[in-house]
């Protein structure tokens, strides 16, 4: 996995990766106070949800992790490039030793040791062309965006619910709030600067571009997070049957859009059932093409469900503990949505690059299916990237176009996350 061209890995870069193994570590030492204090509080259901929700997410996150793996070791020009690769795949082992630490759950943990490790030979000593780190972190970044929907999302949801329910809230509490709402938003951020990185040099977005799009998202989940748990506090037992439901339907579209983002069938099931889980929180484009429609679509259907769901806790509710804040709670969350949609408006009307060549061809016969495809040979962009990390960004930044003779006639259709 050589780069061709000399890609930029800066301090910057470094501070990230190491603050992103920082923002997971606080996110679940939370998890696992909370879950003590519930233990230690006689609320075993909420101690096992708790717990559930940790080792279902670190579960998913390992199954991805050692699938690409896999994928990469078995590449004919792989090669390990730090110290720690080289223990663990040396005399040949390449797999064994892997999938070990993956069954004890420390596949998503050696990730970030190994980039921590190459980041520092890039950018400090200069030992390394950064490739291969900008590579791993690219892989980190995916999976950080399926822990914080498997867990940080869920786990936020069931905090809010708790405290509407027992109508007080403890700090321990706040503290878990607080970190699952850190992982969101390092999260948001963290892949929106994986995406940018595949833009050309004369199509890269400024910090105001990241602003607003951080902000979108964020105003888009939050309504939905707060609907969830709205609906949780007077009908717990259907929230799951509710959910259930809502994920089978999503995972039959994700199916119908005819994804190819693993390099395996049953891989690909998972990835498609995990698109599934995150659109039941957000919207999250996995397919090229006229992507409007199916975004128009998404948020309709999410608009009325979430609808659905404020308007039987605002009948089913206790006006005697509610009333002194339905009004204000329920124009808050209208005004986060509809303020969210603005953004994401303005974003794709100001902000959004307009790129009439897909960034990355899937179906090219290049080395590793592994290559970039640059707008313009003038771009000094590296010729090897994550493909992975490419396929998403063709999603988001590719536009479709009505073409005659080759040349675009000026009809576009952005991508949308």
């Amino acid at each position: 996995m050589e780069c061709g061209h000399c890609c930029n890995y800066s301090w910057v870069d470094f501070v990230f990766t190491v603050l992103g193994i920082c923002t997971f570590l606080f996110d679940l030492g939370a998890d696992f106070w909370v879950a003590a204090e519930f233990y230690l509080q006689g609320d075993y259901h909420w101690f096992g949800i708790v717990l559930s929700f940790v080792f279902v997410s670190s579960a998913l996150l390992q199954m991805f992790s050692w699938f690409w793996f896999k994928y990469d070791t078995e590449l004919e020009n792989f090669k390990p490039r730090t110290t720690t690769e080289t223990l663990l795949l040396a005399n040949g082992g390449r797999c064994d030793r892997l999938k070990l630490l993956h069954i004890f759950q420390l596949g998503f943990f050696l990730r970030y040791v190994t980039a921590i490790e190459q980041g520092f030979q890039v950018w400090w000593k200069k030992r390394n062309e950064p490739g291969h780190v900008i590579y791993l972190t690219h892989d980190l970044s995916m999976l950080r965006l399926f822990e914080t929907f498997s867990e940080s999302t869920p786990q936020l949801t069931l905090m809010i619910y708790i405290i509407i329910h027992n109508n007080k809230a403890e700090t321990f509490q706040w503290v878990s709030i607080t970190a699952c709402f850190i992982s969101i938003a390092w999260m948001v951020l963290e892949y929106h600067r994986s995406l940018r990185f595949f833009l050309p040099e004369k199509s890269k977005l400024g910090c105001s571009s990241s602003i607003v799009y951080f902000l979108w998202n964020l105003l888009l989940i939050a309504p939905r997070v707060g609907a969830v748990a709205l609906f949780t506090s007077v009908f717990p037992p259907y929230i799951a049957l509710h959910f259930l439901l809502l994920w089978a339907a999503l995972l039959f579209w994700a199916w119908a859009q005819h994804t190819d983002f693993m390099d395996s069938g049953p891989g690909e099931w998972l990835y498609r059932a995990m698109v599934a889980l995150i659109w039941y929180f957000s919207w999250f484009n996995v397919a090229e093409g006229k992507t409007m429609g199916r975004s128009l679509i998404y948020h309709t259907f999410m608009a009325v469900d979430s609808s659905i769901l404020l308007g039987t806790w605002y009948w089913y509710r206790d006006p005697i503990v509610t009333d002194h804040y339905v009004l204000p709670l329920l124009l808050a969350l209208l005004a986060s949505y509809l303020l969210g949609l603005l953004l994401k408006t303005i974003y794709y009307k100001l902000f959004h690059p307009k790129i009439w060549e897909p960034l990355f061809q899937a179906g090219e016969d290049v080395p590793d299916n592994l290559v970039y495809r640059s707008l313009s040979p003038t771009d000094a962009l590296p010729s090897v990237i994550n493909k992975r990390m490419g396929a998403l960004a063709n999603s988001f930044y590719f536009s479709s176009s009505m073409r005659t003779g080759g040349k675009t006639n000026g009809i576009e259709i952005n991508a949308i996350m």
